[in-house]
């Protein structure tokens, strides 16, 4: 059989093992940064592969090393392994689901349950195919990629390892089944955080005079924030400032003492970012002293991601694994706003970061990530496996050398 054949194969015969390592990651979600059961099960199926785990320090994210013994070079692949704080529904947009989360209120409704099972299986099928290929291969676990949490200590466990290049994938509900995006350059959007509270003078709503009204004040701030996005961030760079929570006060004759504010801001270069941040906190506090109001300024406003720009030529080499083993399936397209933690491994080493496909329209896996109803077919598993097997092969001297 060709490489290619041998490794569907093997992606075939250990299917029932991936979606059973799927199914009780599933049912068994964390939330960001305190993923300990997960890493405490995800660390004895890793040893139970014959891998050599080693600790991320101070957190639960950890690498399992496959050496084939060989001289040759060194790639990381990755898979984050937090959950979210979303309730899940027992249905997606159509049918009871196959598997639902056990533990109230927490759901991997991102599909990082399938990332684990994916970098499992592929740890599996490389292990098998050792002979073929020369170097090392890191398989990373990375905690809180929701919260950014785990990446830095990551990043400074792997620094001294000698990556020459990291994988990264992620599931796609607007992808079908069979698809795989791989985009050359900006991936995903870095995101800075934003949160204060605007705080003036409560009293009672019969005496305004007598109260510094933080609500008034924290509106003319959002309609600042809009005017100065136009006048003082570069035409040039694309910034995004998402209000998501305005929180004061509860009667409608009671001034409140302060309101809170939450939002993000998102951008694709690193100085357009850093330049928008700055201008929202300057905006802010001088409107605010208009208002004779003060603002704080919570830890959460900062960058907490910069943008995933994945490494052209690697992500050429991806391409060409993927058209070699999977014809047809290779889609382009626009970065996405969104943001991911996976930006970090390019501080080390070229980088590359892809979405397969998990939508269904038939069995009503349709619904976005970050939603009750979020679903996914396995099915799409089995592409993120082989891609990542044949990119592996490929890069550290597959068969086809």
């Amino acid at each position: 059989m060709s490489n290619n054949e041998i490794i569907k194969s093997k992606i075939d015969q250990y299917f029932d093992q991936t979606v059973a390592w799927r199914n009780y990651l599933h049912e068994n979600p964390e939330v960001s940064d305190k993923e300990y059961q997960t890493a405490k099960y995800l660390k004895k199926e890793c040893e139970k592969l014959g891998l050599i785990v080693e600790d991320a320090a101070n957190t639960t994210g950890f690498t399992a090393l496959l050496d084939t013994g060989r001289p040759g070079k060194t790639l990381g692949i990755r898979t984050d392994i937090d959950a979210l704080p979303i309730h899940e529904s027992e249905y997606n947009k159509k049918f009871k689901k196959s598997v639902v989360s056990k533990n109230e209120g927490v759901s991997h409704a991102c599909g990082h349950d399938s990332h684990m099972a994916t970098l499992l299986t592929t740890a599996k099928i490389l292990i098998d195919l050792k002979d073929e290929i020369d170097g090392k291969i890191y398989f990373i676990f990375e905690e809180g990629e929701e919260t950014g949490g785990g990446i830095e200590a990551m990043v400074e466990h792997l620094r001294d390892k000698g990556l020459d290049a990291c994988y990264g994938n992620h599931q796609a509900s607007f992808l079908e089944v069979g698809e795989i995006r791989v985009i050359k350059g900006p991936s995903h959007a870095g995101c800075a955080g934003v949160e204060f509270d605007v705080i003036g003078k409560g009293g009672h709503g019969s005496r305004p005079d007598k109260c510094i009204n933080p609500l008034t004040a924290t509106a003319n701030i959002v309609t600042a924030l809009t005017t100065a996005w136009v006048n003082q961030l570069d035409v040039n760079e694309k910034v995004t400032f998402g209000l998501g929570s305005i929180n004061g006060g509860a009667a409608s004759n009671v001034i409140p003492d302060k309101c809170n504010v939450k939002g993000t801001l998102r951008f694709f270069d690193d100085k357009a970012g850093e330049d928008a941040l700055e201008v929202l906190k300057e905006v802010t506090k001088a409107t605010a002293k208009a208002h004779k109001c003060e603002v704080e300024f919570s830890d959460y406003t900062r960058i907490v991601a910069y943008p995933t720009i994945n490494d052209p030529d690697l992500a050429d080499e991806v391409i060409k694994s993927l058209n070699d083993i999977y014809p047809g399936s290779y889609r382009d397209g626009e970065p996405t706003f969104g943001s991911e933690s996976f930006f970090g491994y390019s501080r080390l080493c070229p980088s590359v970061y892809t979405k397969f496909g998990v939508r269904d329209e038939e069995n009503g896996i349709t619904a976005g990530a970050h939603t009750p109803e979020f679903d996914l077919n396995p099915e799409g598993i089995k592409y993120a496996v082989g891609l990542q097997v044949k990119f592996a092969t490929d890069f550290l001297g597959g068969a086809n050398d």
